[in-house]
């Protein structure tokens, strides 16, 4: 049964996300400080973390911030203001998994909840803590990426595309199996947001390690020496 932690500070809106897990059978724990929910989300006896921006003693930012400095690879979802872009984009660069505005349908989080579980079981973070191709190398715990021995600076999106790309290597994914694995919502079916950071990645690993499949989606190789 999973256990899943809600950090929120306003109780209202606590009561109601944990009131609809339990219902759903999840196990939840609510706390309203960003500091407390740190120390609980190291504790490795949860599964998943809800995480509001706008927290007392730490926000929501920072939380995540040294949840991932820590090598936790716990799925996030973010609670954002409605109108808030600039939060959202923050927080997904920070390393959340998702995202869900306010005011929002319990039973979209849901959704989103059941989807971030089931990912997360089938992920790596039941494998090797590496994964490596060609000259390519990442580990899993520290978040750290280097090609042929040099350290590379990734961001927390490029490393989630090149952690997928690698673990499938050869295979061809379509741009929307890497929407849905890197960054778990819906774009505008015209953004172009894989495309540039395929992009990011190409400059930094090898412009031949990743090819495009026309029509099909984008395959990848390995950095050439």
């Amino acid at each position: 049964m999973a256990r899943i932690l809600i950090v929120e500070d306003e109780e209202r809106i606590s009561s109601f996300i944990a009131k609809g897990l339990k219902a759903d059978g999840y196990v939840t724990s609510t706390v309203a400080d960003g500091a407390q929910g740190l120390d609980y989300a190291l504790t490795g006896d949860f599964d998943l973390v809800i995480l509001d921006i706008n927290l007392p003693s730490m926000n929501g930012f920072e939380v995540l911030e040294q949840m991932r400095a820590s090598g936790s690879d716990l799925p996030v979802i973010v609670l954002t203001a409605r109108d808030s872009v600039t939060d959202t984009v923050s927080a997904l660069e920070g390393g959340a998994d998702d995202y869900m505005p306010k005011p929002f349908r319990f039973a979209e989080l849901l959704a989103r909840v059941r989807l971030r579980l089931r990912q997360a079981n089938e992920s790596p973070s039941t494998r090797d803590d590496e994964v490596e191709v060609g000259r390519i190398r990442l580990d899993l715990r520290t978040r750290q990426a280097s090609v042929g021995g040099k350290e590379l600076d990734l961001s927390a999106r490029e490393f989630k595309l090149a952690e997928i790309f690698m673990l499938n290597a050869g295979q061809v994914l379509s741009r929307e199996q890497l929407l849905s694995h890197v960054w778990g919502y819906d774009f505008d079916p015209g953004s172009n947001v894989v495309d540039v950071y395929v992009g990011y990645l190409r400059r930094k690993f090898g412009s031949e390690s990743i090819s495009t499949v026309r029509g099909m989606g984008y395959r990848f190789n390995a950095a050439r020496p």
